[in-house]
């Protein structure tokens, strides 16, 4: 019994299932770059499926673009345009205005460095009203300092430098920010006197990936032991006048520390924005902020009409920046190849300001592993070998819910689960499982052709294989049909025959009689020389089994006829038939084993077979065998005898069973009446009165039952002359 279950398909499958799942998650831990690759991916494809709705919030992009460099003239332009742009924006009500470019030389264009120029080679300049101011520089810087500005930096981890101090101090709550962000060695900064000009200093950073998209934006730093805001939440303080930022951390009043200390989340002024443990924002797109922009050259005209251009600036928080391919800040998003890096500030401010966010709470990657866990479980349990549609189906079933939760998440609560790891989980743990099962089962399936290839029809095997769990091996109890056959004087049939003769006259007698047997549904249960031992409804069930078996005695008697006919063999068999409960299973060692039956009916079967040769009968079968059996059909079924066997006290009524052709014009019926009316007077003791029903009957039966009344006619010539001293009407067998 251990033999089987232990290499039962569906415990490999289990074996399979969770050593797929390991796998997996080895995978998963020792690739976390590449999975964490795919499923940005995949994070990507859903905003491209649904981009978050614009805020429509007071956000204009001022361009530096193509058309405005070929009217103004190159990059750089002079610092006095800039200071122009800058004012006039001013004017115009700006809430806040933001460059999103870095100024780290002096201006080469100004008058000043002309002058000196100038003065150096021995030219006298001089100015009839004073001399005005020359240097663009410091007309910027003035104009910086008298509007709500924000210049910009980029920190960086390649060399050290001093960095100018924030406008805007921290505040925080719960673990220092500073313990938990990898700290910045410098960065690349405008000129000194626009940085202490401006209300507000934010670096650009964006958070690097492998393939270069923008999915994250930081929104605080840590560097020379300060922590320093984003350019957006930057320009989003000057705007609101808010004067400080304060950061959340995991230790603070109802935030649980579960692991490493994290930041939680930045409030700017009376706006609040989620992070992730880093201090990353996870920009959800809109792709709609290019029309929130203006071109510079509009803002920079003569003459200047201020009218139009003041309702789209006036309390807005501008962003200066620029869309030319030449300034080489253009920037892939989810939703495109090439945006302005001043378009994901946009995007970062009017998401704050919206008040979406793209959450992934730091229990999700707990959750996916979960979900990988239980659809692993759930196709181990359901995928069955022989049932493809099943396993396939549930597969299918379990991919469609993963994404379908997934996306159902991301599109009503903004909330990122990773389809991918559970999904992943399904697909190995089905072909895995599907695999294990398949080989396991042509295992099974090759252990069950071994076991009973040589004794079962083909078919029946083919049954058996395809579900194996319809044999119970190792013993249990049936109601079974048996058949004993024998040659009847095969000892001195064999004295007459070399070797080489015998085996091939036991080989064509023996393979006609296999044929029948197993086109009835026939369990061979051995060879014993010229003997043949069968039986019907195990391991499988076989309808009917009383009345096949009856078939089957018919039908070897006419093989056997043919066999006789054909190779001028003059064989002779007796068969014999009972039914009744038996334990049928694999009997013998682990080394050798054999499926067999044993019980009481078995061994009364035995002795019905032998008795045949008293009978001169072919086929004897037990009353047993008639029960619940259909009519006979064209055979006859005639009553013979009640008899009893050694080792059994119980009489055993026994029938034949012949061919209703074999009665050559003969009533069945008559034939049945004549003889029940001989064996009442048999066994109500008038041996001479049966006598002479027994040669009469002799007289008129066919050729078939000529032996029987023969039998009769000796046994009644012996009871006349001296009669048993107790008669019931049972005769008596006294040897096997």
């Amino acid at each position: 019994m251990y033999f089987w279950k232990s290499r039962s398909p569906q415990l490999m499958a289990f074996y399979a299932g969770l050593l797929s799942l390991a796998l997996l998650f080895i995978a998963a831990s020792l690739g976390e770059g590449q999975f964490e690759r795919l499923t940005t991916q995949i994070f990507d494809e859903y905003q491209r499926f649904k981009p978050r709705e614009p805020a429509g919030a007071p956000i204009l992009i001022v361009d530096i673009d193509e058309q405005s460099i070929s009217e103004i003239g190159q990059w750089p332009w002079p610092r006095s345009q800039l200071a122009l742009l800058v004012d006039r924006l001013g004017q115009l009500g700006a809430a806040a205005i933001a460059f999103d470019v870095t100024f780290p030389e002096k201006d080469r264009t100004s008058l000043s460095r002309t002058l000196e120029s100038l003065r150096e080679a021995g030219a006298e300049v001089s100015f009839p009203n004073g001399i005005p101011e020359l240097d663009n520089d410091v007309i910027f810087t003035k104009i910086l300092n008298r509007n709500p500005t924000i210049t910009s930096f980029a920190l960086t981890h390649d060399f050290s430098s001093d960095l100018p101090n924030p406008k805007a101090g921290f505040a925080f709550g719960g673990r220092d920010p500073k313990e938990i962000l990898l700290p910045y060695s410098g960065g690349v900064l405008s000129l000194p006197a626009f940085d202490e000009a401006a209300a507000g200093l934010g670096f650009i950073n964006y958070l690097p990936t492998l393939d270069g998209v923008v999915r994250k934006v930081p929104l605080v730093a840590h560097a020379n032991d300060t922590l320093y805001p984003s350019f957006g939440i930057e320009a989003l303080r000057v705007a609101q006048q808010a004067s400080n930022f304060v950061v959340m951390s995991t230790g603070a009043s109802g935030e649980v520390e579960a692991g490493a200390p994290a930041i939680v989340g930045v409030r700017i002024g009376a706006f609040e924005a989620p992070t992730d443990g880093e201090g990353n924002l996870w920009v959800y797109y809109s792709g709609k902020m290019s029309d929130s922009s203006m071109p510079a050259r509009a803002l920079l005209a003569e003459p200047f009409d201020p009218g139009p251009l003041e309702p789209r600036v006036a309390g807005h928080i501008v962003l200066i920046g620029t869309s030319s391919v030449g300034l080489h800040d253009l920037r892939a998003t989810p939703l495109s190849s090439g945006v302005p890096g001043v378009a994901i500030h946009a995007e970062l401010i009017d998401q704050i300001l919206s008040g979406t966010f793209l959450n992934r709470p730091d229990y999700m990657p707990g959750v996916e592993y979960f979900l990988a866990i239980f659809v692993a479980a759930v196709l181990i349990f359901t995928v069955r070998p022989g049932r493809p549609f099943m396993g396939t189906t549930s597969a299918l079933v379990l991919l469609a819910l993963i994404l379908a939760v997934s996306w159902y998440l991301f599109s009503t609560r903004q909330v990122l689960l990773d389809p991918l790891l559970p999904s992943l989980a399904v697909v190995l743990v089905f072909v895995s499982v599907t695999i294990a099962q398949y080989l396991s089962s042509e295992r099974e399936k090759r252990f069950i052709r071994g076991a009973f290839g040589r004794y079962l029809s083909p078919a029946m095997v083919n049954q058996l294989s395809t579900d194996p769990h319809s044999l119970k091996l190792g013993g249990e109890l049936r109601d079974v049909t048996l058949l004993f056959c024998d040659i009847r004087g095969f000892t001195s049939l064999s004295e007459n025959l070399d070797p080489e003769g015998l085996t091939r006259l036991l080989n064509e007698f023996l393979t006609p009689m296999t044929d029948e047997l197993l086109k009835t549904g026939a369990t061979i249960d051995k060879y014993m020389g010229d003997a043949i031992m069968a039986f019907w409804n195990a391991p499988l069930t076989v309808p009917h089994h009383r009345a096949a078996a009856q078939k089957a005695a018919l039908g070897m008697t006419r093989r056997l006829e043919l066999l006789n006919a054909e190779k001028g063999f003059d064989i002779r068999i007796g068969i014999g038939l009972n039914s009744g409960a038996c334990c049928v299973g694999n009997l013998g060692s682990m080394q050798r084993f054999n499926y067999s039956a044993i019980g009481d009916a078995v061994n009364v079967a035995a002795r019905i077979e032998s008795i045949t040769k008293a009978y001169r009968l072919s086929v004897l079968l037990a009353d047993s065998v008639l029960e619940d059996a259909p009519a006979p059909g064209p055979q006859v079924v005639l009553e013979v005898d009640s008899v009893q066997v050694v080792g059994r006290e119980e009489p055993l009524v026994l029938h034949t069973v012949f061919d209703e052709n074999q009665l050559n014009g003969l009533s069945p019926k008559v034939l049945t009446g004549a003889q029940s009316a001989f064996l009442e007077t048999y066994r109500a003791g008038d041996f001479e009165a049966a006598y002479e029903q027994a040669r009469s009957l002799k007289e008129v039966a066919p050729p078939v039952l000529s032996g029987l009344y023969k039998t009769y006619l000796d046994r009644l010539a012996a009871f006349a002359a001296a009669p048993p001293e107790e008669w019931n009407g049972v005769y008596r067998f006294t040897e096997k």
